[in-house]
């Protein structure tokens, strides 16, 4: 066969994952996840997403390794999750990641990028280019236990990355997270993106998948619900929309007459401004404020000067 026709593996393949878990001694069980099918394509993004307690984690684990499936398949790359090797291009942040909080930034990626196999001069120059990545360069020399929760979440996106993994597995990466750290974490997921880096990603907020995610599955009590790209799970089929700037009330008028006119059928649903988001409205609030800060700074330095 000729290479250049070889297909890629994808980085996850899920086919009829059955997982069930039993209650103590007795007989009655609990179906965490029933006949659960999923593909992540190489380099892609790919949310999974539910209420809690839908069967994401357990999903998850199973993928990792950690679990085993009571029946149907997984495999990453191609290589079957029960197979050790599959590990070795994973990259995992857990919801609540433990850390070793004596450990300052620096020492926890040497330690876990000892773990990973990294000596020398090639685990400090990865350490130094994974706090530069995840903008913790200044906070390096202080300890864990002295970091806030979106800083940790970011160590933590580190360390996961510390062995160069082809596949980033991330169960609820933001959780607890403030706006703005979340946001950075996003920055890094899209980041992740563009250098071929597939990730999998859990979570329960719409709004963080629909920003960063190619592809959406959406699970709940242990089954798929609907599964598809984003663009064609949020596209409603039967709207056109227009977006206008500084429209004035007569083409709004002229515009609604020739929908009326069309003898296809089409109908006028109603104008407005478009609505940005409680989040976006926070960030751009609080970027400004710095800006208007920095500006101020500025001309007080530049008055005491003369």
């Amino acid at each position: 066969m000729d290479s250049s026709s070889a297909t890629v593996p994808a980085a996850v393949e899920v086919r009829n994952l059955t997982k069930v878990f039993a209650l103590s001694l007795t007989k009655n069980y609990v179906v965490a996840v029933e006949d659960l099918s999923l593909t992540v394509g190489s380099g892609e993004v790919y949310g999974l997403i539910g209420p809690n307690g839908s069967g994401k984690s357990t999903t998850m684990k199973v993928v990792l390794g950690l679990m085993a499936p009571t029946s149907g398949t997984t495999r990453v790359f191609g290589v079957e999750s029960n197979d050790v090797r599959s590990r070795q291009q994973i990259g995992f942040l857990p919801e609540n990641p433990y850390f070793y909080k004596h450990l300052t930034g620096y020492e926890t990626l040497l330690f876990y990028g000892r773990l990973c196999g990294l000596r020398g001069r090639e685990l400090k120059d990865r350490a130094h280019e994974l706090l530069a990545l995840v903008d913790l360069e200044r906070a390096r020399d202080r300890r864990l236990a002295g970091y806030s929760k979106g800083m940790l979440q970011r160590i933590g996106l580190a360390q996961a990355l510390v062995q160069r993994p082809r596949l980033v597995v991330l169960d609820e990466p933001t959780a607890g997270v403030d706006p703005i750290g979340s946001r950075q974490i996003r920055d890094l997921i899209l980041r992740l993106k563009e250098e071929g880096i597939s990730v999998f990603l859990c979570s329960h907020l719409l709004e963080q998948v629909q920003e960063v995610c190619d592809r959406v599955g959406i699970i709940a009590n242990g089954r798929m619900w609907r599964e598809g790209s984003l663009k064609d799970l949020i596209a409603i089929e039967d709207q056109t929309e227009i977006i206008l700037r500084d429209a004035s009330p007569e083409l709004l008028a002229r515009i609604a007459d020739l929908v009326k006119a069309d003898a296809g059928g089409a109908e006028w649903l109603g104008s407005g401004n478009p609505r940005t988001t409680l989040e976006r409205l926070f960030l751009d609030s609080v970027r400004a404020s710095q800006a208007d800060a920095d500006r101020r700074a500025a001309e007080a330095a530049a008055r005491e000067e003369k």
